[in-house]
């Protein structure tokens, strides 16, 4: 009789890459070594051009909650006029005993609020205009949200792969 593995108890894998899509294979491997099957993991975040691209890999470790790091993201861009940001988002795929690995990032494009706006989403979602719109992420419907979002394209860049002929074979 086959059994699925138990993933009630918490796991924790230490993001010590140096980007996205290494911390996102860290956490893939990791899990999929755990549980004994492929495991798809993921990391994001949020670059602010005129901060030199932070919070980027740190952007959930600024603070201890979202309006805190809200907040210092309001803070550190007070006297800042270039307001590009962008989120990212990479998602990693890991198959034990395969030896196979496959890693897609995807992006959003837009800026930063000068005030948080809307109660949708989380993260920095109150305060990232994506481009072509006017209002927040925290404002945006969740259908439009997803439909732009840095999680669907690297989402739909890894299914691209998956469904390639080769892939399957």
């Amino acid at each position: 009789m086959l059994f699925a593995p138990d993933i009630s108890s918490s796991f924790d894998v230490d993001e010590t890459g140096g980007s996205y899509a290494s911390n996102a294979l860290l956490k893939a491997k990791a899990w999929g070594l755990r549980m004994g099957m492929a495991a798809l993991a993921d990391d994001s975040g949020l670059e602010v051009s005129a901060l030199e691209n932070a919070p980027g890999i740190y952007s959930s470790r600024v603070a201890a909650s979202d309006p805190l790091r809200i907040r210092w993201l309001l803070d550190a861009m007070k006297a800042v006029s270039d307001r590009s940001a962008r989120y990212v988002a990479a998602f990693a795929l890991s198959v034990p005993g395969e030896e196979v690995c496959i890693v897609t990032e995807g992006e959003c494009r837009g800026c930063i609020a000068e005030e948080p706006r809307g109660e949708g989403g989380f993260g920095y979602d109150p305060v990232f205009i994506p481009c072509g719109y006017d209002k927040t992420f925290g404002e945006l419907p969740a259908d439009v949200k997803r439909a732009l979002s840095h999680r669907t394209i690297a989402g739909y860049r890894m299914m691209d792969i998956l469904s390639r002929k080769s892939m399957l074979e």
